[in-house]
């Protein structure tokens, strides 16, 4: 029996409960995975709360690091003993140990921490999918990041400045534009008290930027098309501020024949080989030193609620995990 955060009605972070599970034995293609840490990622919220709806009851959690326990019949790309990180559907991150799917998890090397680990797998994921398979993106084009100095943020941050790509981001105080400059943004612009629309545009000239990466949502999306030269890509890939509402597909001719697209991670990493290799990609930024993944908030897994009202209440920076033991 190992201790396991699950929903049975969606809501707010009070729908939490702590349980007792049994975790079982894997099948074919499926590993045991005992955790150490366990990310926390928006998509969570999105699923706690009904945005993305879950048959009910649920596991809840989208990402672990921990030491493979058990391996299932055809899996060989992991073996009992193995350090391992993931990133995968479904959910159930938010345990001691479970049972899992073994294609999306990926040996983790020595050189990166469980914690690292826990951490980085989505959001480093992710950032590697907008830089490298959404759209291309060359040295010295610019790119507008929204939320500039959150768990994706200041990974995207360090990413382009590693590839000499002039990445513009936005925050909601001084504070966190000054951590998203740290991390490598050429500008970061404070959108509580500036025209971040006006000033995307004096920075590049009056031509825009070639890419968008918004998963804000709602509350950015239109501004954000404002920002965009002609013939560039809008990346949606977030909703943290509410769902896009419905519009009108035309408009993006007029504003210069742009693009848009709303991907997700679990697309590009439904093939095991993808998967594999878009982690190797990230493990090498990370091991390298040109991505540092710093964890700065913990919580205990008793206190996941306490952490998604922090995670929502954009009281958090950089990256946080679950601790687990």
């Amino acid at each position: 029996m190992v201790k396991t955060i699950i929903i049975e009605e969606h809501g707010g972070a009070e729908k939490f409960k702590l349980v007792d599970r049994e975790v079982g034995e894997p099948g074919p293609g499926q590993i045991r995975i005992r955790h150490h840490a366990c990310g926390l990622n928006f998509i969570d919220v999105y699923q706690r709360s009904g945005l993305y709806p879950m048959q009910l009851p649920h596991a809840m959690g989208m990402e672990g690091a921990g030491v493979v326990e058990a391996v299932g019949e055809g899996v060989t790309h992991l073996k009992v003993g193995d350090r391992a990180a993931y990133a995968s559907m479904p959910p159930g991150a938010y345990c001691e140990a479970r049972v899992m799917p073994a294609a999306q998890v990926c040996p983790l090397p020595d050189a990166i921490s469980f914690e690292q680990g826990a951490a980085m797998m989505l959001k480093g994921m992710t950032v590697e999918y907008l830089f490298h398979r959404t759209t291309p993106i060359a040295k010295g084009d610019f790119v507008l990041f929204h939320a500039a100095a959150g768990g994706v943020g200041l990974l995207a941050c360090q990413w382009a400045k590693s590839e000499g790509i002039r990445l513009i981001g936005t925050a909601g105080t001084d504070e966190k534009c000054q951590l998203a400059l740290e991390h490598g943004a050429e500008f970061c612009i404070n959108y509580r008290n500036a025209d971040w629309v006006s000033t995307v545009r004096e920075l590049t000239g009056g031509k825009g930027v070639h890419v968008v990466m918004d998963a804000v949502g709602k509350d950015t999306f239109d501004g954000s098309l404002d920002c965009l030269r002609p013939l560039g890509m809008m990346i949606s890939f977030g909703n943290a501020s509410g769902p896009v509402p419905p519009f009108n597909i035309g408009a993006l001719g007029p504003k210069g024949s742009l693009k848009i697209t709303r991907p997700t991670l679990f697309t590009h990493i439904a093939d095991h080989a993808t998967c594999q290799a878009m982690a190797a990609h990230l493990f090498e930024k990370v091991v390298s030193g040109a991505v540092e993944i710093t964890i700065e908030q913990r919580f205990p897994l008793a206190q996941v609620a306490d952490a998604h009202r922090a995670l929502e209440g954009r009281q958090t920076t950089g990256q946080t995990v679950i601790t687990v033991g």
